[in-house]
């Protein structure tokens, strides 16, 4: 039984409900030591620390076949081979290895950076969706607007306009003032005066990076109002972000706000507060989560958090997704983790006799695939 279990995770198509591109150009190793780094966003000062990790190790594990190399080969060897190979091929490999059919991809961050959703989908055989980052739309529309008391009915324009061929939007208010906060939603003369100050900043020589509290909870009342599924950026980040106010039973009010319209609010990553997010995920029709990223950077470490998921949520509430951006091979290892958490998880139930192997194998197809083509509509 457990043989059939393993043959069927293995051979599941996926769909990665949140990921981003893959690096489109090649890069220096720096650039490649900081991307196995999730919590600093600077340069590190000693890029090879990213080697001695628990992501570095998976990969040399997992990764290195795909690149002709040994399992755990050194780290100077991999690099050497990844660089002669180059990112495209890295990615042609990663990405089609990967199992994936779909990605619905986050195009709000660095988008010259990394290959789009058409690029995504042309490299790994499969097909990709755009998810829309509502912060980005408010940073493009600060620049333009004419006058700010015209903010809000422009976002919603903007956002409206933006998303007529996106499967959902996402925010970041995560980082850019944490869950511990009125989540409520302003009043247009509250938004009007918020984009005022904004604009203000924009001509004292300001960044157009969204950080006002009133303008951040605006969008995320926007986006709901669409009716399209609303990624949030849940727990583990870089330390942008206030690890301690983006536990998301912070997000309960707003949740209660909301849980009449039926709009799906997908959780993302949630670790290290994936036992919340399973009790919300239980608690609200609306909810649903997942805990990709850190799947990769927990490495071998990844099974029992991939345990801890499935220990409160409904089965129909969990997605997969790897959260994966930049290198290649974290497209790849997300995948090749989960399935192998998921082996282990559920092959164990089903050899101690707790579940059968029908119900495990149709829990892997709600997780990995079912679950995120109902959520988001795939057809």
């Amino acid at each position: 039984m457990a043989a059939d279990l393993d043959e069927f995770i293995d051979q599941l198509a996926l769909v990665d409900h949140h990921v981003h591109g893959a690096f489109r150009d090649d890069g220096a190793e720096s650039r490649f030591q900081n991307s196995l780094n999730e919590g600093n966003s600077e340069s590190l000062i000693d890029p090879s620390t990213g080697y001695n990790s628990q992501l570095a190790f998976a990969l040399r594990r997992w990764c290195a076949p795909l690149l002709d190399l040994p399992v755990h080969v050194a780290a100077q060897d991999y690099w050497r081979r990844r660089s002669e190979i180059g990112e495209a091929e890295i990615a042609r490999r990663m990405l089609t290895h990967a199992g994936v059919s779909e990605w619905l991809v986050d195009t709000g961050f660095r988008t010259d950076d990394f290959l789009s959703p058409a690029e995504m989908a042309r490299l790994s055989g499969g097909s990709a969706r755009e998810i829309v980052r509502v912060e980005t739309v408010a940073e493009q529309l600060i620049t333009t607007i004419g006058n700010p008391n015209d903010y809000a009915d422009a976002f919603r324009n903007l956002l409206s306009e933006r998303t007529v061929d996106a499967i959902g939007t996402k925010s970041v208010i995560a980082y850019r003032a944490g869950f511990d906060l009125d989540l409520s939603r302003p009043s247009d003369t509250e938004v009007a005066t918020a984009a005022a100050h904004w604009c203000d900043e924009q001509s004292a020589g300001g960044t157009a990076r969204l950080a006002d509290p009133t303008l951040l909870r605006f969008g995320l009342h926007a986006a709901v109002d669409l009716g399209l599924p609303l990624q949030l950026h849940v727990g583990l980040g870089d330390r942008d972000l206030d690890l301690r106010a983006v536990n998301p039973l912070h997000l309960i009010e707003f949740l209660r706000a909301h849980e009449e319209t039926g709009v799906p609010i997908l959780l993302l990553h949630c670790y290290p507060y994936e036992r919340e997010a399973g009790y919300l995920a239980q608690a609200f029709e609306t909810v649903h989560m997942d805990v990709g990223l850190a799947v990769n950077h927990l490495g071998v470490q990844s099974i029992p958090l991939i345990a801890r998921s499935l220990e409160l949520a409904p089965f129909g509430k969990l997605l997969y997704a790897s959260d994966a951006i930049g290198p290649a091979e974290l497209h790849y290892l997300g995948a090749a983790l989960w399935r192998r958490g998921m082996r282990e998880t559920l092959g164990g139930w089903v050899d101690a006799g707790d579940w059968s192997a029908p119900d495990a194998r149709r829990v892997v197809q709600m997780i990995g695939r079912d679950n995120a083509r109902r959520v988001y509509r795939l057809g």
